[in-house]
């Protein structure tokens, strides 16, 4: 039997053992909310996201929703049902936002701020790096490479390590499009929030929030284990990219190990 059919039958064999728990599993059924403007490629990210913990979901009877409001909604809203919100959205209504719905991680997409992180809202998340992060990753780079203008990214649709380029491909394939940062942070909030509820078997919003913050470990395809600080920011990998093209990720070595060394690390109080 060739490498390929072990491979195959090896897959047939899980299948059926996950097949064969469905018929005795309560059915299990998942609501999150995307705050912003649907036409951001973050929200495009979040949906690949959802089709993907969809396509585990078959196997393990359990449905993923994504429900969508504009920011002039905020007020109006009834959250009750949702076990996680992912938003794309300035500081200031992000934080209106996260206040509104204590127990429930609210997820920042897009905002770069420092000063949200420092700030520790306690159920802000933020999968996008921080501008602090950039900056600690290009000031590495250019210790080693004083000539290079390369810029921080948190993703690159030319990466292709740790099973980057399968992310790329089945993003483009479903968007047309080329994931960019924004792509990436929606796709991994989706992803991270639908992967615990998988493991827990549970909706529940404050106890998701409370998994994420202390008890995650999110394969993100960069190669390291992300989880998150006490300022709600992911512990990532970060791009460095020259004139489009990939030419270091930070920690740069040689320079830093730590996925810490990138950025701010406590809050204002301390």
């Amino acid at each position: 039997m060739t490498k390929m059919n072990k491979q195959i039958q090896h897959l047939l064999f899980v299948i059926v053992l996950l097949a064969s728990s469905v018929s005795s599993a309560d059915a299990l059924e998942t609501y999150f909310l995307y705050v912003g403007d649907t036409n951001d490629t973050a929200y495009i990210g979040a949906q690949q996201g959802l089709s993907e913990a969809n396509l585990q979901g078959q196997f393990l009877n359990q449905t993923y929703n994504l429900d969508t409001a504009a920011v002039d909604q905020i007020d109006n809203l009834d959250y009750a049902k949702y076990s996680a919100i992912f938003a794309a959205l300035d500081v200031g209504s992000f934080i209106k936002l996260a206040e509104k719905n204590t127990g429930t991680a609210v997820f920042n997409l897009v905002s770069e701020s420092d000063d949200l992180r420092t700030a520790c809202v306690p159920n802000a998340l933020h999968t996008i790096p921080s501008s602090s992060m950039k900056t600690s990753a290009e000031k590495q780079w250019q210790q080693k490479n004083e000539a290079s203008k390369a810029v921080a990214q948190a993703w690159h649709p030319d990466f292709k390590k740790y099973a980057a380029r399968d992310l790329n491909k089945r993003y483009y394939k479903a968007s047309g499009k080329k994931m960019d940062d924004y792509a990436w942070s929606g796709w991994a909030a989706v992803k991270m929030s639908a992967d615990t509820i998988a493991r827990t078997a549970s909706t529940d919003a404050p106890s998701l929030l409370a998994f994420l913050k202390t008890e995650l470990q999110f394969d993100g395809q960069k190669g390291s284990t992300m989880n998150f600080r006490e300022t709600g920011q992911l512990r990532q990998v970060v791009l460095l990219v020259d004139d489009n093209e990939i030419v270091g990720e930070a920690p740069v070595r040689g320079v830093a190990s730590s996925l810490d060394s990138l950025g701010l690390q406590t809050c204002k109080t301390k």
